[in-house]
């Protein structure tokens, strides 16, 4: 299979958070909100996978459109199953690095290696995502506060 063609060298180092979702339970729905509130050692309070490294879970818009052409695709962001949907800057290559959406600042872990799930949404798509980072990125939360639906989202140089 061919990998995906992009280059997250067209984008740029501040961006924006076009959606925040819920995930009520395991293997549940995805529910959009327009504002979530972070928690230090936890993640997003309501969301069903709390706590460990993995509090957090962001997907790039322009990695997903990307990969949708490449599958011929047309599922929306949402299958991915990640908490945040950013745009205007990559995700690629970010471990240790620091994000920041709104006032809460996030600290990339690593990469969010696409698993089964991502082949019963639809075929091929797990192999489409498994290089470039484009299944997106997980992190720990270093802030408590509220995040909302057109935050900024830049990097953090430390």
């Amino acid at each position: 299979m061919k990998l995906i063609e992009w280059s997250p060298l067209a984008l740029e180092e501040t961006g924006r958070l076009d959606t925040i979702w819920i995930k009520r339970m395991k293997r549940g729905p995805m529910d959009p909100v327009n504002q979530a509130t972070l928690k230090v050692g936890y993640g997003l309070v309501g969301s069903a996978d709390q706590g460990g490294k993995r509090q957090i879970t962001l997907l790039g818009r322009e990695i997903w459109e990307a990969l949708m052409k490449q599958v011929q695709g047309s599922l929306p962001p949402s299958a991915r199953r990640a908490n945040l949907l950013v745009s205007g800057l990559s995700l690629a290559h970010s471990r240790k690095r620091i994000l920041l959406i709104g006032r809460c600042r996030i600290r990339i872990l690593g990469q969010t290696k696409p698993c089964e799930r991502m082949d019963e949404a639809h075929p091929g798509l797990r192999v489409a995502m498994a290089s470039h980072w484009a299944g997106g990125a997980f992190g720990e939360v270093l802030d408590d506060g509220d995040i909302v639906v057109g935050d900024g989202v830049s990097w953090v140089n430390e």
